[in-house]
C-alpha cells in the first residue's frame, strides 16, 4: 500500500505558505480546508496553499510536490487517528469515532490515488474554484531510470 510524503526540491515552500509542511510527513491533499472558500478567500499565500498545497498530517503545513511511498499499515492507522484528531480540534467534528470515518475516507482517497503509480513517482496537485465547487487536478512526474553510471566514479586504484 502506497501514501505520499512531503518533498523539497528547494526552499520555496517556506516562503510561499503560510506553514510549510516538513520534509518526508505524511499528506493528502487536504482540499476540504477549502471547502467553504470563495475569490475573496483567495490571496497571497492563501492563495498559494489553495492552487497547489498538499496538506501535510504532522504540521499540517501545505508542500508543493510529493512523492509516492509505501506505509505500513500501523503508520496508516496513526495516521487516521492525527487526521481525526485535527478533525475534532481545528473543525468541530462532533467526536473522534465521527471524525475517524472521515479522516479514513480522506486517507483511502490519497492511499487508492498512490497506488496507481510506482514509488518515487512525483506528485503535484493544482486546484480551482468553480460553481461546483472546488475542482482539484493531479500530475504525475515519474521517476527516471537512473543509471549506475549516473552515480558510480570508474577508476582505478592503480593510479
Amino acid at each position: 500500500m502506497n501514501l505520499a510524503r512531503a518533498i523539497h526540491f528547494d526552499e520555496s515552500d517556506t516562503r510561499v505558505f503560510h506553514s510549510p509542511a516538513r520534509t518526508g510527513e505524511w499528506c493528502i491533499s487536504g482540499g476540504f480546508e477549502f471547502s467553504n472558500w470563495g475569490e475573496g478567500d483567495l490571496e497571497g499565500k492563501a492563495r498559494q496553499a489553495f492552487s497547489n498545497g498538499w496538506l501535510g498530517l504532522e504540521t499540517f503545513g501545505r508542500v508543493t510536490f510529493v512523492a509516492v511511498t509505501r506505509i505500513e499499515a500501523a503508520e496508516r492507522v496513526r495516521l487516521v487517528e492525527t487526521l481525526a484528531t485535527h478533525f475534532v480540534e481545528v473543525y468541530g467534528a462532533p467526536s473522534q469515532d465521527a471524525a475517524r470515518e472521515v479522516a479514513e475516507a480522506e486517507i483511502a482517497e490519497m492511499q487508492a490515488m498512490c497506488d496507481d503509480f510506482d514509488p518515487n513517482t512525483i506528485l503535484s496537485v493544482s486546484r480551482e474554484l468553480t460553481d461546483a465547487g472546488v475542482r482539484e487536478a493531479y500530475r504525475a512526474i515519474e521517476a527516471p531510470d537512473a543509471k549506475i553510471e549516473a552515480f558510480a566514479v570508474h577508476g582505478s586504484l592503480d593510479d
